[in-house]
């Protein structure tokens, strides 16, 4: 669109303003700090995450393309740089995390950019539906394609303390808050480019009905969904190890010294190295043996919480068979073999290995360890069918969409990010899936959800010291649509998004717009 061509969207001349007189940047500037707001992490608020994209809606849609699309690129790039320092991530330290940021950024500024070149060419419906759908099934490609999973850039999780509005994602799955949240957006300018008692009552009062509709399903879902009391319950325990050893044990193993050097594999196999091995091992069977007396049926380690070498690997699954046997309880060993594998067994009360799990997602640029293509375990028990990932694999719904009673996630974090993680991020998948959840997070924060999301137990484990807790959780699994159906609403979304973008492309533009 050239100077001073009229905007369909906007109803007035996009070029007759000054450059600092133009209100469109008082829109972005909005639109600016509501986005950086809105990532999930320390300092986000739930609202800033709907405001955002009202905003630099507005304000892409006043400004001329040349404007425009270099600054929601620039934005989106923005927010992923922004998201990292929340998280206390570098995302300038080494070239792949620095490149999935900027790949990640182009992604999520593709739903803002198509909406400025081509939603003018749409009628009513396809300019409300067009962004929402865009963003909906942008969400599902990048955390069903990329490695980012669904940690960045998901809506969902920045509205995850809203239990009732997310009771949602049980009948479509997450990428539907994202859907709402967009929609809420387009319609809004809908009637701000188009103000009128008639366009306020038709598209205003049509969107706050499907608000309040998903809202109050939810309200209804939770206050009629089977309480945590009523329902059969097992008593789980998550154990995390000491982290000033578990600390000492890791402090070569990093990004910096992947692959490892036959010197550096030499180093991590010393003798002072196994004895600090297995000094946090044994601390970690003492620990299990205690919560297994303390009524634990199900004992659950934080993610790699016994680093061991490979040759010792037989040694140290005896002595949990043995431990497990002798007390009668599951024990889910989580174990690193450093630069090889992240994994954990599950065994049995009579000691037998149940499973062995590899974890499929290591984090891209963070972790170093090559990730294993394999299914999510299940394994049927008294207490109901039990299944597991470890810590990132939980980011991919795709993945833990299992018809299991409870998953068992082992994880790692920093202190930055236990808290999103845990509280924001992975009890999404228990409404999802309507299973029962614990998160055993070393260095974060550890919890347990129902399978509607209400928190059953958390703990900060932040303290250095080893740390136990247990919780009485839910065995019965309830029915959700989405474990059913899948990704089915995002398929549609980018089907949705892709007939409107063809439509817009053969269409010409109205309103004399170029």
């Amino acid at each position: 669109m050239s100077e001073g061509q009229r905007n369909p969207l906007d109803g007035k001349k996009s070029g007759n303003y000054p450059l600092w007189a133009n209100p469109a940047f008082a829109w972005l500037a909005i639109g600016l700090i509501a986005l950086l707001l809105s990532v999930g992490g320390r300092w986000s608020i739930p609202l800033a995450a709907w405001i955002a994209p009202i905003f630099l809606l507005r304000f892409s849609r006043m400004s001329r393309l040349s404007v425009a699309i270099p600054v929601l690129v620039a934005l989106s790039f923005l927010q992923m740089i922004w998201m990292g320092f929340e998280y206390a991530v570098d995302l300038t330290n080494n070239a792949t995390s620095f490149f999935l940021a900027f790949f990640l950024g182009l992604f999520f500024a593709i739903p803002y950019v198509l909406d400025r070149l081509l939603a003018e060419r749409l009628n009513d419906i396809g300019r409300l539906l067009f962004f929402p759908t865009a963003w909906a099934g942008l969400e599902f490609a990048v955390g069903s394609i990329l490695p980012a999973g669904t940690s960045v850039g998901m809506r969902a999780f920045t509205q995850s303390e809203n239990l009732a509005l997310v009771q949602v994602t049980s009948l479509m799955g997450p990428y539907i808050i994202g859907f709402l949240i967009g929609l809420c957006a387009t319609t809004v300018n809908h009637i701000w480019q188009q103000p009128s008692r008639r366009s306020l009552v038709r598209w205003g009062g049509a969107y706050a009905a499907l608000l309040l509709l998903v809202v109050a399903g939810g309200e209804v879902r939770l206050s009629f969904g089977a309480t945590p009391i009523t329902a059969p319950m097992v008593k789980v325990a998550g154990i995390t190890s000491p982290q000033p050893l578990r600390e000492q044990a890791r402090k070569l193993v990093t990004m910096a010294n992947f692959p490892p050097t036959e010197e550096l594999k030499a180093a991590i196999a010393t003798e002072e190295m196994k004895a600090l091995y297995a000094e946090v091992a044994q601390s970690m069977l003492k620990e299990t043996r205690m919560a297994a007396r303390s009524g634990a049926q199900i004992v659950v380690w934080s993610e790699t919480a016994a680093p061991i070498l490979e040759a010792e690997k037989p040694a140290l699954l005896q002595q949990v068979a043995t431990l497990a046997s002798e007390e009668n309880v599951y024990v889910l060993a989580s174990i690193g073999v450093p630069f090889e594998t992240n994994e954990n067994f599950l065994f049995g009360p009579d000691g037998a290995e149940l499973w062995h799990y590899h974890k499929n997602y290591p984090v891209p640029g963070l972790e170093p360890v090559a990730s294993v293509d394999n299914v999510p375990p299940l394994v049927e028990t008294p207490y109901g069918r039990v299944t597991s990932v470890i810590c990132f694999d939980g980011d991919f719904p795709a993945l833990t969409r299992v018809p299991a009673d409870i998953l068992l996630l082992p994880a790692w974090d920093w202190p930055a990010m236990g808290f999103t993680h845990t509280m924001k991020m992975a009890r999404l998948r228990a409404i999802e899936n309507g299973y029962s959840l614990i998160r055993v997070d070393q260095d974060g924060v550890s919890a347990a959800f129902d399978p509607y999301g209400r928190v059953l137990a958390m703990q900060d484990t932040l303290s250095g010291r080893t740390s136990m807790m247990i919780v009485d959780m839910p065995t019965v699994r309830v029915p959700t649509l989405y474990s059913l159906i899948g990704d089915l609403f995002a398929w549609l979304c980018l089907a949705s998004a892709a007939l409107l973008c063809g439509i817009g492309i053969l269409r010409p533009v109205t309103g004399g717009s170029a």
